[in-house]
């Protein structure tokens, strides 16, 4: 004590006695090395946060013409000495946060670990030469760590866990004795073992832990990117998935360790939803609660009842299970995942900040236990002296107040932990029996009592199910799962509305999941979401067809916020970025399939919330177009994106910044997409196809022009659009595992299917106002810009405008009804059924008095007067029109409310039969006084008998 320098700056000397109070590992090394502390006070250092290089920079200029092995080793030592007494100074007085702790921590281990590795790989080179792979390609080690140290958030005491591996195999090159890679990069990781886990008289640097490599200690020390590939792909446990949760490289050619870093996150990180690994998650779970009890670790702060493991667990529990859907939860670092976790909806915001705040208090204990006496332990201490410490760094005055706030902390993070994953039903009854139910018995008086009608009936659909080839030659794992699910599906079914009719529409659904038994464990862990499948089931055979043919979907079910909210564009769109964020742009597969899945979910959304009568049918419609517009946007980006990468892009048009100026948006120029029919009329349904035309322009040839592309294979701007045109429709129509995005239709374009897939912005104008027929302009009254350049869009919405316009001047009033009555009976003709012609069905859409009247009607309206009321123009919709009409004088209040109320009645019964898998066809004698309305409003405006 006698040597140790006193700070001459009162607060220092105060933080200095702190420190000394609750660390004897501090008192011990600056009373043996005063002059490191000494260095510690004039530098300033004890008071600063380090750049992240900055220590990398620090023992690089240490160790610069060092050529000993036992300086060097020396030096790596008196570094981690000088460190961990500033680390413990700043952490013990609270002059930092206790993840920027865990940060000083972790970036000494890598740049020791950069160090070493450079070091010795030189000197290895020098003997045996530069190692290559049979191309020439110099190789070099790359180092991933494992665990705390790959988040960054090690602790005073950490192991580090290391997995060494390089990127191909070959031989060295230039040195006296010849090695294969594997045998140098062997050598090599043994010497970086040594200079950093050995014990020497100045101690060591940190405790190495090679076990988490592939084959653990039984494997190589060293393997190549493709053997640890293989070993993940074909060996690989689900522990092991767990742990390269937080893998990271740290050291050697970074861009080789991205390669391998993509090649592993497949392994890691399933492509959906990863319900398979619950039952190995619970298995780990019961283990940790196991070694508890056998081991007595009830003091212990990480590993004992509410510790950090169990933090952490609940944590990578979600990452492994939502992870390779939900590219937010890949985050390394523990804190930034349970973020994550409530912004996801995943966990409620009050658990996480429970969680949070009870790891950041055990965190805060751990570092005042080891730092102590810089020991590997995670205990309470049990001496009075090692209890005072522990009090001075935690700030507390006595024991009792800081157990009580342990065990507060503890008791919140025990609770969680055991709602995580609910122990296996059936473990009472391990074989999954049930008696009279299923597989056995199947008894018509069990199943009566459960609440089936036709028990008889429902009992034959059973026994054809469990005597099916498809049942018998499941596996065991499968049939294990399926005879624990059936009773609980049974009892859930039974105690429905419908019991019989939700059984039925879920039998496909069983067979469906009998084989990815997977989906039958998210069903079973969560009680509730099965209850809701059954009563959606029952409610709608169209959504019990969607989770059949896309069980991925069943997921949403747990989402109970996201099958209950009323979404808005933004959020919609937000949700999609998100979806894609992490697919790179070129990745066409992933970028579709990720749509696919983006428009199965919101869809279903949509309709359970339209089943339950949670959302209107105006905003159903809405959000449906919605869907189907922002789709549109990231097919044609994609499109363009494809284009672009082989041809380059018209002179003019380029992405980044849209036509009218608004900065940043990501819109190709030159190129329009419109919207007909329903997408056009804000009305798409579930099965809704879209009637698309599209539009471009081209810049005129000059002298900076050819007309073409400005890519290293040029082509015509106009084929440029065309083909843009071709691939946005291919995309939006090709088939993934998850059904196609949409089928379109292209006949509205000018001249139909003779017409090029994308006309040029002056030909389309002229045809629209030269060429069309009246049966065109009907349709371009329900038309309006959906995606591409605004400026153009605004360019083709004044077309639609224009011509509505112009009616009167170019055809008279009678020719106009005519080419509209005309048109319409000639539509009955050939799409009215023989039993909707004789009144025995109404088509709702088509027969008299329906929805397409209704359109006539108002399309008519708006090319009659649009000249003289340009109001008319302004909606593409037939609602909104249908008002403007009422304001302008041109149907009465009570015609308007008449043809409203129809049409809405029209558009919800449609919704409601296609949710029932039903064509829109209903009994003859429904919706009399809205068809009696329709078509006195059809007499009196445009003269003719329907």
């Amino acid at each position: 004590m006698a040597d140790m320098p006193v700070p001459s700056d009162p607060v220092q000397a105060e933080r200095l006695a702190r420190v000394l109070a609750a660390s004897k590992f501090f008192e011990h090394e600056a009373t043996q090395h005063p002059e490191v502390l000494a260095g510690l006070l004039e530098s300033g250092d004890l008071d600063r946060r380090y750049p992240a290089e900055h220590l990398l920079e620090m023992l690089g200029n240490l160790i610069a013409g060092c050529d000993d092995e036992g300086e060097f080793n020396r030096i790596l030592r008196q570094l981690r000495r000088r460190e961990m007494l500033r680390i413990i100074w700043r952490d013990f007085n609270r002059q930092v946060a206790t993840m920027d702790t865990t940060r000083d921590l972790s970036l000494l281990a890598e740049a020791v670990i950069n160090v070493a590795q450079g070091w010795w790989h030189e000197r290895l080179v020098a003997l045996h030469g530069e190692p290559m792979d049979d191309d020439g390609k110099p190789q070099q080690l790359n180092v991933m760590v494992m665990g705390k140290l790959g988040a960054r958030e090690l602790n005073l005491s950490s192991d580090i866990d290391l997995i060494f591996t390089y990127p191909r195999a070959g031989q060295t090159q230039g040195g006296k004795k010849i090695l294969m890679n594997q045998e140098f990069f062997t050598r090599l990781g043994q010497k970086i073992i040594n200079s950093i886990d050995q014990q020497t008289v100045d101690g060591f640097v940190f405790r190495v832990d090679m076990r988490l490599r592939p084959y653990g200690e039984s494997g190589a020390l060293v393997c190549n990117f493709d053997s640890m590939e293989q070993y993940y792909q074909e060996q690989g446990r689900d522990w092991e998935r767990y742990a390269l949760i937080k893998a990271r490289v740290v050291s050697g050619d970074m861009d080789e360790a991205e390669v391998l870093m993509t090649s592993l996150r497949p392994f890691v990180y399933r492509k959906y939803i990863d319900f398979s690994v619950i039952e190995s998650l619970r298995s780990m779970k019961s283990m940790i609660s196991a070694e508890v009890k056998r081991r007595g670790l009830d003091t212990d702060v990480k590993l004992g009842p509410g510790g950090i493991r169990e933090i952490e667990f609940i944590a990578q529990c979600f990452q492994l299970i939502r992870g390779g859907r939900n590219a937010a939860l890949r985050n390394r670092e523990l804190l930034w995942v349970l973020g994550s976790l409530a912004q996801e909806n995943e966990l409620p915001a009050k658990a996480v900040d429970e969680l949070t705040a009870a790891y950041l208090f055990l965190r805060d204990t751990e570092h005042a236990i080891q730092g102590y006496e810089d020991k590997q332990t995670q205990k309470l201490p049990e001496s009075d002296e090692a209890k005072a410490a522990l009090l001075k760094a935690m700030d507390f005055a006595c024991w009792d107040a800081f157990m009580a706030q342990l065990d507060f902390h503890r008791g919140r993070v025990m609770a969680h932990f055991a709602g995580l994953i609910a122990p296996a039903e059936g473990e009472e009854n391990a074989d999954g029996h049930e008696q009279g139910i299923w597989p056995d018995g199947l008894e018509t008086e069990a199943l009566t009592k459960l609440g089936y009608m036709d028990a008889e009936s429902v009992a034959e659909s059973l026994i054809k199910l469990r005597d099916s080839s498809l049942m018998q030659h499941l596996q065991p794992e499968s049939k294990t799962r399926l005879d624990a699910f059936m009773p609980m599906l049974l009892r859930v079914c039974g105690a429905d509305d419908f019991s019989d009719l939700a059984l039925l529409r879920l039998m496909p659904m069983v067979q469906a999941l009998a084989r990815r038994s997977a989906y039958l464990v998210l069903l079973m862990e969560n009680p509730q979401a099965l209850e809701r499948l059954v009563m959606l089931c029952g409610a709608s055979p169209w959504i019990a067809e969607q989770l059949t043919q896309h069980p991925v979907l069943l997921d949403e079910l747990l989402q109970r916020g996201n099958l209950t909210a009323e979404p808005d564009r933004a959020s919609l769109a937000t949700s999609l970025e998100d979806q894609l964020y992490t697919l790179a742009p070129d990745d066409e597969e992933g970028r579709l399939e990720a749509l696919c899945y983006f428009k199965s979910a919101q869809q279903l959304q949509v309709a359970v919330s339209e089943a339950t009568s949670l959302l209107p049918l105006m905003r159903a419609s809405d959000t449906l177009t919605w869907l189907a517009e922002l789709i549109i946007e990231q097919v044609l980006l994609m499109a363009w994106h494809n284009l672009a990468a082989k041809h380059g892009t018209p002179i003019f048009a380029s992405v980044g910044q849209s036509a009218d100026g608004e900065a940043g948006e990501q819109i190709p120029r030159g190129f329009a997409v419109l919207g007909f029919g329903k997408m056009g009329g804000l009305e798409m349904g579930y099965s809704s196809d879209l009637d698309l035309v599209f539009v471009h322009e081209t810049p005129a040839v000059s002298a900076n022009s050819l007309g073409q592309t400005d890519g290293d294979k040029p082509i015509d701007n106009n084929m440029f659009y065309i083909r843009l045109a071709q691939r946005v429709v291919h995309l939006l129509s090709s088939r993934t595992h998850l059904g196609q995005l949409y089928e379109v239709d292209l006949r509205l374009r000018p001249f139909g299917d003779s017409g090029p897939f994308s006309a040029i912005f002056t030909a389309y104008e002229e045809y629209e106002k030269t060429k069309a027929w009246t049966w065109e302009h009907q349709a371009l009254v329900r038309s309006r810009f959906v995606a591409g350049d605004k400026s153009l869009g605004k360019r083709c919405e004044q077309v639609r405008k224009s011509v509505s316009m112009d009616s009167m001047n170019s055809r008279n009033p009678t020719k106009l009804k005519d080419d509209v009555v005309s048109m319409r009976h000639k539509m009955r003709d050939n799409l009215l059924s023989a039993e909707a012609r004789k009144g025995e069905k109404f088509d709702i859409k088509h027969s008299e008095g329906g929805m397409v009247d209704i359109e006539f009607i108002v399309q008519h309206a708006v090319l009659a007067h649009s000249a003289q009321y340009s109001e008319l123009t302004k909606y593409s919709d037939n609602i909104r029109i249908i008002e403007t009409l009422a304001s302008l004088g041109l149907l009465e209040e009570a015609e308007a409310s008449a043809l409203k109320e129809a049409y809405i009645a029209y558009r919800i019964a449609t919704h409601e039969l296609a949710l029932q898998h039903q064509p829109a066809i209903v009994d003859g004698r429904s919706f009399k006084p809205e068809r009696e309305a329709v078509m006195a409003c059809w007499q009196r405006l445009l003269g003719h008998q329907l």
